[in-house]
């Protein structure tokens, strides 16, 4: 029986370009997990879209002279292309300024808002006297009070991860012109936190199945005690209050964003021509996993499982495997100071399966990883090309030359041949062991382990000798490692889903790889291979070099 899995993704804010500190720490790993999901036939929703309420937006809407609209539009766009260009498999990545957000963002407040979940209450609003304007949560800066960082934001600390009020802050400024701000009261509405913290405790103590990192942050971040939290603020970008009254209010960004993903799910079954067709991910059986960075850890473990839990009838999330963060050639990643690598800069150069490589095999799933262009191209030389490519190509290659382009009749099996078809088929059980589970480097490392095996196995069998003299064992040394290379382009696909199809082509296959489902294909004798090409490219040492001259020298791209 078919699963329901709903793959959300964090919904990057529509403020510039992506980096790769977004695709290792999100977009990788809930790609990778899609497409596993849909070749082993489950049912798969991929969902997210660009944040374009975000004060990053208006920031940077005022920083070019323009308008919040045309910054997030323009990013949209770019998003979109490189979605394409990396092999990002969405069902759908839309916006949070769509008529159908804010309408599934309005019936959300006022659901909870009749249920007493929300309130109406003033709170102290930060309004700067040198700029004449009240400030947005991310306008303001100063003193966390939990971990004494001293450049916390209005809204959140980025040291020790705790949501924040402006008013928390200690020695507080304006982050524009870093004037002290006087804090103004103002009626706003506010989410009943509070009144969900021993049911979240109750139902985090029971996933044992998430990152223990995870948990325990959450564990953690509840026994401070859950705070009630305001979700409207005094701006004009963002989504109405569904209430008369407060035209000059909107609803504050982290209430709203995380609705994304219900919103998302709601208008691709309507563009399915399926009014219904988002609820067998929302309701009844099914998993919902939230593919997020470790920054946004509590908006997805506590805050949106609270608005579930008081929306009602809604699936609660069964999974959140927030990854840690990517630093570059050592430093942390710095977007003001260009210390970073834009994904729309990489794809002007380089391949995209080789990157999809290099992040997953190193991904920050439980510690933080660094991006190093040296490690970059060792990855790409040493264990790509040489390990998995060259395999690939010498063995159609071979085959193509010496038993007219089809796959051999491998006659009577021996031993070892069977033995490593026996390594693939628990190799394909390993990776699929892991990828349920969301270990991805694990689940990687066991495919390139095959591929290992299978390069030890030529060097064994060494067919290209063995045609002098006998020309079946050639044949049958050959039949089983395009057997093994067959398991290894379905058990890679996830990871590297555009060399796997090409794979799957150069192995005389017709059609989408997906087609194949997850399972060992094994090409027929007689199948007619056609001329193969290289899988993968070497790099040149002088990238590297070329590369480290970009960082901190130039704009994104």
């Amino acid at each position: 029986m078919p699963e329901n899995i709903l793959v959300a993704v964090a919904w990057p804010y529509a403020n510039g370009p992506l980096h790769l500190g977004h695709i290792a720490g999100a977009y990788l790993p809930a790609d990778i997990f899609a497409r596993y999901h849909r070749l082993k036939g489950n049912n798969v929703l991929m969902v997210s879209g660009s944040d374009e309420h975000g004060t990053p937006i208006t920031l940077r809407a005022e920083q070019e002279g323009v308008s919040p609209a045309e910054v997030a539009t323009k990013y949209h766009r770019e998003f979109l292309k490189s979605w394409q260009q990396l092999g990002i498999s969405f069902d759908l990545f839309t916006t949070t300024d769509t008529a159908n957000h804010a309408d599934v963002t309005h019936d959300i407040f006022l659901r909870l808002l009749e249920k007493g979940y929300i309130y109406q209450d003033s709170m102290p609003q930060a309004y700067c006297p040198n700029c004449q304007r009240s400030l947005p949560d991310r306008y303001v800066e100063g003193t966390c009070p939990n971990c004494h960082f001293n450049a916390a934001r209005g809204d959140q600390c980025d040291q020790c991860g705790r949501t924040l009020n402006p008013s928390d802050l200690i020695d507080v400024r304006c982050r524009t012109c870093s004037a002290t701000p006087r804090f103004e009261n103002s009626e706003h509405f506010f989410l009943k936190l509070s009144a969900f913290e021993k049911a979240l405790q109750k139902w985090v103590g029971d996933k044992t199945h998430w990152r223990q990192n995870v948990q325990n942050f959450t564990l953690g971040f509840l026994e401070g005690g859950l705070k009630d939290r305001a979700i409207t603020r005094d701006i004009e970008w963002g989504v109405s209050v569904p209430l008369p009254g407060f035209e000059k209010k909107r609803i504050y960004v982290w209430f709203e964003a995380v609705i994304g993903y219900l919103s998302a799910s709601q208008e691709w079954a309507k563009m399915q021509g399926k009014e219904d067709g988002w609820k067998p991910f929302w309701t009844g059986e099914n998993k919902s996993f939230y593919f997020i960075g470790k920054d946004n850890i509590p908006f997805h473990t506590i805050i949106w499982p609270a608005m579930l839990m008081g929306y009602g009838g809604l699936s609660l999330p069964y999974d959140v495997p927030a990854n840690e963060f990517l630093t570059v050639e050592g430093k942390k990643l710095s977007t003001s100071r260009n210390w970073a690598v834009w994904l729309p800069d990489y794809l002007k150069r380089y391949d995209p399966d080789p990157l999809r490589y290099y992040l997953s095999i190193s991904m920050p799933e439980t510690g933080d990883m660094d991006f190093s262009w040296h490690e970059f191209l060792r990855k790409n030389n040493d264990e790509l090309v040489a390990t998995y490519g060259n395999l690939v190509h010498r063995v159609l290659s071979f085959t193509n030359r010496n038993f007219d382009a089809s796959v051999p009749d491998p006659g009577e099996p021996d031993e070892v041949g069977k033995n490593l078809l026996q390594k693939a088929r628990n190799a394909l059980d390993e990776v699929d062991r892991q990828l349920y589970r969301c270990h991805f480097k694990e689940a990687l490392k066991a495919a390139m382990a095959l591929a290992q095996d299978v390069n030890r196995y030529l060097d064994d069998t060494a067919p290209w000798k063995m045609i002098k003299q006998d020309r079946q064992a050639a044949g049958r040394s050959v039949y089983t490692a395009i057997g093994a290379i067959a398991a290894l382009k379905t058990m890679l696909y996830p990871f590297l889903p555009f060399t796997s199809q090409k794979l799957h082509e150069y192995l005389g296959f017709a059609g989408d790889i997906r087609e194949a489902g997850w399972n060992l294909q094994l090409p027929p004798a007689g199948q007619k291979l056609p001329q193969p090409q290289a899988l993968f490219t070497k790099l040149e040492d002088k990238i590297v070099e070329e590369e480290m001259a970009r960082l901190g020298s130039v704009g994104p791209a």
